[in-house]
């Protein structure tokens, strides 16, 4: 479970912008929407087979400098 105390004198936004920033990197926003209507599995597999691409074209970029 994601949470964070307030610091004294802090404003609410500041406050609001960093649970946003914890709860991003927990991912629980991307686990909502990927859980909000049914997945065909081969949409799925198309989905995960169309990341693996991006990442391994991430990869090969990085260490070709």
């Amino acid at each position: 479970m994601n949470g964070i105390y307030v610091r004294e004198d802090e404003a609410f936004e500041k406050a609001l912008r960093r649970f946003s920033k914890t709860c991003e990197r927990a991912g629980i926003l991307s686990d909502i929407k990927k859980y909000r209507h049914y997945e065909k599995p081969s949409e799925q597999k198309k989905r995960k087979m169309n990341a693996a691409r991006r990442k391994r074209v991430r990869e090969d970029r990085r260490f070709f400098w």
